[in-house]
């Protein structure tokens, strides 16, 4: 998607070897015209699937899913990762390390919104290592539910999330493929 690829160029920012920050519009504040945009690319690559539901990991990954549930016109799920109140029975759940953040979560979901009449497109900000990824697909397997699909905003190809998810054999679809950070600058994949 050259419109990501541009914002990224012009808005992102290299942290070290591995870290790409896009808190100007993805993650921090949103910029929902992108994200609306980003939803109708995953649905334009995914809607000959039989998508019911679509499921995200919170905070980052929300924004695009609720664009990508818009388009498709099906419900949203996102897996919570700190215990809440309301939140606390009849859960799904899974453990997911974050390598940008240096902790583990467990993600949770309600059983009642996910079954083994469902299937699912993942969504989520970012691909790297593939732990968001394989807890929200340990969670699908829980529910017996089927996945369709994955589809990431911004891939960093140099990680090994991409390998982990050919392995399974999963339809997956990245917006923006990022091969490497040279000299602060983000260079993208050839097309």
């Amino acid at each position: 998607m050259k419109e990501l690829q541009a914002r990224i160029k012009q808005d992102g920012q290299v942290l070290g070897k591995d870290v790409l920050k896009v808190d100007s519009f993805l993650n921090h504040q949103i910029d929902p015209l992108l994200m609306q945009r980003m939803g109708e690319e995953f649905y334009q690559h995914f809607r000959e699937f039989p998508i019911t539901k679509i499921l995200t990991v919170e905070s980052s990954g929300i924004a695009p899913a609720v664009m990508t549930g818009l388009a498709f016109q099906k419900p949203v799920v996102f897996a919570r990762k700190h215990k809440s109140l309301t939140l606390k029975d009849d859960l799904y759940v899974a453990d997911v390390y974050s390598f940008t953040k240096k902790t583990a979560n467990k993600i949770s979901i309600s059983r009642k919104f996910l079954s083994a009449t469902d299937h699912v497109l993942i969504v989520d900000d970012f691909l790297a290592n593939g732990q968001a990824v394989a807890g929200l697909t340990d969670i699908i397997k829980q529910a017996d539910a089927h996945l369709e699909g994955i589809g990431i905003v911004i891939e960093k190809t140099f990680q090994k999330g991409r390998q982990l998810i050919d392995r399974q054999h999963i339809p997956i679809f990245s917006l923006a493929r990022i091969k490497a950070f040279e000299n602060g600058q983000v260079v993208f994949e050839e097309e």
